[in-house]
């Protein structure tokens, strides 16, 4: 009898840690760090945990703009490619037309490609509280790659919407700015 009572036990303990640690990877997650003059916060995606959304904060702007970007991963393999890097691929914020342009794009473990967005440069804090408010009020902040003029979305891209889960933005941001703030301090 006392080997079942600890064997339920034992089984009962690893459900439960499970389920705690399940609760714990669905939390909305932010990686901020530093790379060179550079700050930055970064939250994964929900539908494809590869794809980021990032805000990076330079220094040698007084850690005063930052500069928006996301990726997606994509198992496509068009021998073109390519030929997206430097030009405005069509995108919906939230439904929103609007463009997007390719930074770079670079293999993704040997399966597809991480492609590379920027969605401009801004001033931060007016950006980043507009980007706040926009969530709040929809409620997601979701990006959908579409089709346009010569743009076939479904031939570079299997997966072609994800969102990010931005209820932490202005923290995490903030957290950013100081973390530059310390890269300013130290190049002076």
């Amino acid at each position: 009898m006392k080997r079942f009572f600890i064997f339920i036990s034992l089984h009962l303990f690893i459900f439960l840690l499970v389920i705690v640690y399940q609760a714990q990877a669905d939390d909305e997650e932010w990686t901020i760090d530093k790379y060179k003059s550079l700050s930055y916060a970064r939250v994964s995606g929900e539908v494809i945990h590869g794809d980021n959304l990032n805000f990076f904060i330079g220094s040698h702007e007084n850690c005063e703009k930052v500069y928006n970007s996301f990726t997606f991963v994509t198992y496509e393999k068009p021998g073109d490619i390519h030929q997206l890097v430097g030009k405005n691929i069509p995108i919906k914020i939230n439904g929103e037309d609007l463009t997007a342009k390719v930074q770079s794009i670079t293999p993704f473990f040997e399966m597809g490609y991480r492609v590379s967005f920027s969605l401009g440069t801004y001033p931060l804090k007016e950006y980043i509280y507009h980007l706040s408010n926009f969530y709040n009020e929809e409620g997601k902040y979701e990006i959908e790659i579409v089709d346009g003029i010569d743009f076939k979305a479904a031939k570079y891209f299997d997966i072609k919407t994800n969102n990010w889960k931005l209820d932490k933005l202005v923290q995490s941001i903030l957290e950013a700015k100081k973390l530059c703030k310390t890269i300013n301090h130290l190049d002076s």
